[in-house]
This record gives C-alpha cells, sequence and structure tokens, in this order.
C-alpha cells in the first residue's frame, strides 16, 4: 500500500480489475449492471451532506467517482470513449456554458448565470423550441425532479402562474377533480392524482423547496410520531391496532406537542 494514491493510480486499479487475471466480479459489470449502484452511491453521497458528516462525504464521493472510472473503464476496452474523454467534456462544457467568464456574455447574479446557462445549453444541443427542452429532461430523473425541471422549462417559456398562491389554488381545483372523479366512479383517478402531485411539485418551486427533501422529512416526521404512538399503547397493554380513533387522535397530538418541545430544547 502507498502512503497515497492519485488518480493516475485509481485508473490503473480500476484497469487491473477489469483485466484478464482480475476480479472475477468486476470483470462481469456493464453499464447496465451498474445503473442501481449510481444512482444509490449518488444519494448515499446527499445523505451524508445532509447530516453535515464530511468524513462520509469524502468517503461516498470517492464511490461516486468510482463509478465514473468504471463505466469509462467498460467503455475504453469497447474502443469507445475513455475517462480522459470525460475529463476534456466536462471541462469544455464548463467553458462554453460560463460564457460571462470565458466569453463575452454578462452575468451579476445566480439568476442572470443560470439563463447564460440555459441559453448555451439550447445551443449546444441543437434545441429549436422549449418543447424540445422538456422532452430532452430525462425519464430515468426522479418523478417530481423531473416535474420541477418541466416546471421550469415552461416558466423560461412564459407559461407559469403567478406566484405560490396562484399554484395553491391550482392544487385545489386538482383535489375537487379527484374528489369528483371518486363520488362518481370515473376513469381519470389515476390522471387527476398525478396532476395533484405535479401541482404540489409546482407549489415547491415556488416556495425554493426540493419536494423530494420535504416529503422525506414529513415521512421521518410521521415514523417518530407512530414509534410514540405505538410505544404508549405498548405501556397500556395494546397494540396500535386495539387503539379506538379517539384514543389514536389523542396520542397523535401528544406526539406533535412532545416530539416538537423536543425539538426545541435541542435548538
Amino acid at each position: 500500500m502507498k502512503d497515497r494514491y492519485t488518480f493516475e493510480d485509481f485508473i490503473e486499479i480500476m484497469r487491473t480489475l477489469r483485466s484478464e487475471n482480475g476480479c472475477p466480479w468486476d470483470k462481469v459489470q456493464t453499464h447496465e449492471s451498474l445503473r442501481q449502484s449510481m444512482i444509490e452511491e449518488a444519494y448515499e453521497a446527499v445523505d451524508a451532506i445532509d447530516k453535515k458528516d464530511m468524513a462520509s462525504l469524502c468517503e461516498e464521493l470517492g464511490d461516486v467517482l468510482m463509478q465514473v472510472v468504471f463505466h469509462s473503464q467498460i467503455e475504453s476496452e469497447k474502443g469507445g470513449f475513455d475517462v480522459n474523454d470525460v475529463v476534456d467534456g466536462i471541462s469544455r462544457k464548463m467553458i462554453s456554458r460560463h460564457s460571462h467568464i470565458f466569453g463575452t456574455d454578462k452575468a451579476e447574479t445566480a439568476e442572470d448565470v443560470l439563463n447564460v446557462w440555459e441559453k448555451n445549453k439550447k445551443k449546444e444541443k441543437g434545441f429549436e423550441s422549449y418543447g424540445d427542452m422538456m422532452k430532452a429532461v430525462p425519464k430515468s430523473f426522479p418523478s417530481m425532479l423531473r416535474a420541477r425541471k418541466v416546471q421550469g422549462k415552461a416558466k423560461d417559456a412564459g407559461v407559469d402562474v403567478a406566484d405560490a398562491k396562484e399554484a395553491l389554488l391550482k392544487a385545489k381545483e386538482e383535489i375537487d377533480e379527484l374528489l369528483y372523479e371518486m363520488e362518481n366512479n370515473g376513469p381519470s383517478i389515476d390522471e387527476e392524482y398525478g396532476d395533484i402531485l405535479f401541482s404540489m411539485v409546482n407549489i415547491s418551486r415556488f416556495l425554493g423547496l426540493n419536494p423530494d427533501f420535504s416529503l422525506t422529512n414529513a415521512t421521518e416526521k410521521f415514523i417518530n410520531r407512530f414509534v410514540y404512538i405505538e410505544k404508549y399503547a405498548q405501556m397500556a397493554g395494546k397494540q396500535i391496532k386495539d387503539l379506538s380513533k379517539e384514543e389514536m387522535d389523542a396520542l397523535w397530538e401528544c406526539a406533535k406537542k412532545d416530539i416538537r418541545s423536543k425539538e426545541e430544547t435541542l435548538l
């Protein structure tokens, strides 16, 4: 083992693992077999960021980098691109997209920068319309992220509601439409439910929230309250399913107050 390894060392390690006498597992991997790993490693890096755990972030970024080098090595064996092509490509992209730094465009604010970025991206990709840009948002994105991206393209095209309040009113309209379909056993229940979710994502955009993070936080809150109720049910010699609606509601309110009080104490 060396005292310290370089990027070039890591490329050679991956090349060795993929060689004829390399690792039996690494040798048989493909772009497709590694697809889920790419997603999971990115999420684990995000989790480290959320936890403000920089030691874990360093490790998880290494795992993300491994995916980049792994895919590059697989492709280079086919006579396609290698990791140097990846570095060259992203370097060229950063220069061309930052034309306010490396070119003649002007950008004084972060919003100006995003506008320059989108203008240059549209030119590079050959998009002829905003519809083309919407279609280019990958279907493999998490559904809420894809909805957010598409809504952003619509905003750029001038198709948007005025503010968060109007977005919320639109969501209420969609809820009413779902209620109507449910009450009349209509054929569009799935469609109307989807419209509600799309509208809720739109609200998050105006509030500057990440809908995935908001849902994750809400899920964690639900788990904490559920555990609280289950604990007190067991103390009373009951299973949570044995509680009456009145008992459940009372414990739920207690859980909200008690957990909120503990959170405020920690702050």
